[in-house]
């Protein structure tokens, strides 16, 4: 089995879907690198994209067509400046003109060039496309790509997936993989693992600089987003409340920058009822970032973005472990727990419903923290058993097709229930557990199989369609 790196898991990443924003749009990036290995972009007369299953049906609420346009015409969501985003859609819908890689202008006609296939889904996966290139010459490329979660995409074949295989020194694909090194190494912490394991990708100086980077991004996601109200895009008029419960917590203290914002935090009044309000906060102002077309980390997913940012925030404001080492002890251990769900079950809400995504996320967080509050190698594990336990069989069933609601809310709800599993783990003897880690995410996989495909982000079924929302 392949090893996965845990930025692979956590990442920078764009709003408000990892599966049906960001893989379309890392699928029409590859695509345009195949077409250059295969013949030249300067070559092509027209590209054809059609998705399928529940890319098309929710693939406006989520943004689909965007990226797959934006993929195409050669933009990167980790550079592109997202407030010119509507300015870019525009612009092409309405010349009619797609500048195909950022090299060839060709002619794109929305409704024709791409087409979103409610009626249809491809066997393979739910999150299906199909890209098409026709030559000057009459010849014709045709690629099946499917977003199988966090951004992760692949073909039917794996021909399209441009990565090597990597093995690590000591390769974990189950947490008992991850009891039997730190065993067999005598050590005491897991990220001690993790780190020596990323170097199959990078130095451990480096390892440690993307983790610190990666806080920085979740630091300005957050500031961003509780210096922001208004109503969110997508017509549900969901009024952002992450900018009101800042105000209010924070009364009349003001600051500058976000670094002036967290230590006002820190140095405000402390106590449960507070603290409670300003993880809901951290978790509310990410997701009402990714809803909006925001820079977000995706960890494991956009969907449940809000997760681990609320839970690492929380550390770094109301406890002790606030150091560069609790950070990056935090963020290698979280992401390795990703991995293991990535590569035993899956991230995919299509694939599996919310507990693939805030259930996923949430495991993730309890493992972090557990790992920086002093937990050993079994509590650490204990507690993201815990916290997905606790999310077993949660259906995604978003209204509109929007990563609004109820997705906003359940990460406040996710970022708790890491905290709680934390603390129920650290005061719990591991071999006393009657449920493993490995256990807990096969039983996720095979409720996943037996989910009614209308509880898996097709918007057909759940508060989809028991809430009535007129039409604006």
């Amino acid at each position: 089995m392949e090893s996965i790196s845990v930025f692979e898991i956590i990442k920078v990443g764009i709003g408000p879907s990892s599966s049906h924003t960001m893989g379309p749009w890392n699928a029409a990036s590859a695509f345009i690198r195949i077409i250059n290995r295969e013949r030249s972009v300067a070559e092509v007369k027209e590209v054809f994209l059609e998705f399928f299953g529940s890319l098309a049906k929710t693939g406006i609420g989520h943004g689909t067509d965007i990226a797959g346009m934006l993929g195409l015409n050669g933009e990167d969501f980790k550079t592109i400046d997202t407030t010119k985003i509507d300015e870019k859609i525009d612009k092409i819908k309405k010349s009619q003109i797609l500048n195909l890689g950022g090299e060839k202008e060709i002619p794109f006609i929305y409704g024709y060039h791409l087409v979103l296939n409610m009626q249809k889904s491809l066997d393979y996966h739910p999150n299906g496309m199909i890209f098409k290139a026709i030559f000057e010459d009459g010849t014709e490329l045709v690629q099946d790509f499917y977003s199988v979660g966090g951004g992760f995409i692949m073909s039917q074949e794996k021909k399209s997936i441009e990565k090597h295989c990597i093995r690590t020194l000591y390769p974990c694909h189950k947490s008992s993989d991850i009891v039997k090194y730190c065993e067999k190494l005598g050590l005491e912490k897991i990220s001690d693992l993790i780190l020596m394991n990323e170097e199959s990708w990078r130095s451990q100086e480096e390892t440690k600089q993307e983790a610190l980077y990666i806080w920085q991004q979740i630091k300005e996601c957050i500031y961003k987003g509780v210096n922001k109200e208004g109503v969110l895009p997508g017509g549900l008029n969901v009024s952002r409340r992450a900018a009101g419960i800042n105000r209010k917590l924070l009364g009349d203290k003001v600051y500058k920058n976000k670094n002036e914002w967290f230590q006002q935090i820190v140095d405000a009044e402390v106590n449960f009822t507070n603290i409670n309000k300003w993880i809901s906060c951290f978790a509310l102002a990410v997701n009402e970032e990714n809803a909006s077309f925001g820079r977000i980390i995706t960890a494991p997913t956009n969907g449940a973005s809000g997760v681990i940012p609320a839970v690492l925030m929380y550390a770094q404001a109301f406890t002790p472990f606030t150091s560069d080492d609790d950070i990056i002890r935090f963020l290698l251990v979280a992401g390795e727990i990703g991995t293991l769900f990535k590569k035993n079950a899956t991230i995919s809400a299509a694939m599996g419903g919310c507990q693939a995504e805030v259930g996923v996320s949430s495991a993730m967080a309890a493992a972090g923290l557990t790992e920086i509050l002093g937990g050993n190698v079994g509590q650490v594990l204990m507690a993201a058993e815990i916290a997905m336990e606790h999310h077993l069989g949660m259906t995604c069933d978003p209204i509109r097709g929007l990563v609004q609601i109820p997705c906003i809310e359940r990460n406040t709800m996710g970022a708790i229930k890491a905290i709680t599993a934390a603390n129920i783990a650290l005061e719990s003897d591991p071999a006393k557990a009657k449920v493993s880690l490995d256990q807990v995410i096969q039983t996720m996989w095979e409720t996943a199989l037996s989910m009614n495909g209308r509880f898996k982000e097709t918007s057909e079924g759940g508060l989809a369609i028991a809430v009535n929302v007129p039409e604006c």
